[in-house]
């Protein structure tokens, strides 16, 4: 029986990961996408925070508005970390390639351990430390071989991305009072409301293409889905797997974009493959090596 269900939290788990790989795709089908980030990301939250509050009302009823009294300071934080990451995210993607953009997001949990390590003073282990060098020389390479001025833009928006999830991820820690989809779908309705101010400031449409407006409710679907199997399935698996599944979700992304009969055809190059490589490595020693690994929601 526990073999079983095992088996069934490993496919549940993977297909989050696989729900995830294809925001990527989404935000390539997206027209003209640099001019209209915050509309994208306007509908993205709006979607984020609604689905999650409809999975909470039919999990929990009527009582699921409780989880927004027991709000504090560390929700407040945790939403605003998970609402920069998304907009991380889309700046990221729009002005690098998907690859760089996911491999950047994958150094998630190694940002978790340091700032785990600084604020809720947890050790951090020699293989983590390990894990943590190896991760950041596959980092370093990407951004010195990262020539062409919006590239590296795109980078440090993937950098911030991935800490915007890690500070998310450790207010959860620091509250666990709190369920996780609420502080999310807080996440989402903080986009929601700061894409909107943005929209207002710049003087432009909240609507733009029935195509892009789709596309973006699409993405926030893909990602609550995600969400919802991925804490299925975790409640039946030891975290190291978990790590080590969640590559779906990076491998995923880079084969879709690249795979030609999507009509993307999107190659990264070769120092992103080398650079790639040194940090998937790094995420699979992590992994392999320690009992204490905890893998974090990628929101991506």
């Amino acid at each position: 029986m526990t073999k079983n269900k095992t088996n069934s939290a490993i496919l549940i788990v993977l297909f989050a990961g696989i729900l995830w790989s294809f925001g990527a795709l989404v935000v390539r089908y997206i027209e003209d996408a640099r001019s209209i980030p915050w509309q994208y990301l306007f509908f993205r939250g709006v979607t984020i925070f609604v689905i999650l509050n409809i999975y909470l009302f039919f999990k929990e009823g009527r009582s699921f508005v409780n989880n927004y009294k027991k709000i504090d300071l560390s929700v407040i934080i945790g939403g605003l970390g998970f609402a920069t990451a998304f907009m991380g995210f889309i700046w990221s993607i729009t002005h690098t390639s998907a690859a760089i953009t996911l491999l950047m997001l994958a150094a998630m949990p190694f940002m978790t351990a340091i700032l785990g390590y600084i604020f809720l003073k947890e050790k951090v282990s020699f293989t983590t430390l390990t894990a943590i060098i190896l991760a950041a020389a596959g980092i370093i390479f990407m951004a010195f071989s990262s020539s062409q001025i919006g590239t590296l833009f795109g980078l440090l928006a993937g950098l911030l991305s991935a800490l915007g999830f890690s500070v998310g991820s450790v207010s959860l820690r620091w509250n666990k009072r709190t369920p996780t989809f609420t502080t999310v779908s807080l996440a989402g309705l903080f986009c929601a409301i700061i894409s909107f101010v943005m929209i207002i400031i710049n003087d432009a449409n909240v609507f733009t293409t029935f195509r892009n407006s789709s596309l973006s409710a699409l993405h926030g679907t893909l990602v609550c889905s995600g969400l919802i199997l991925y804490s299925i399935g975790s409640k039946n698996l030891p975290a190291a797997d978990l790590t080590l599944l969640s590559l779906t979700e990076v491998l995923g992304g880079i084969f879709w974009v690249w795979l030609p009969i999507l009509g993307i055809n999107e190659i990264p190059t070769t120092n992103t493959i080398i650079g790639g490589f040194i940090l998937t490595f790094a995420i699979l020693f992590y992994s392999l090596n320690t009992k204490r690994n905890r893998r974090f929601i990628g929101l991506n």
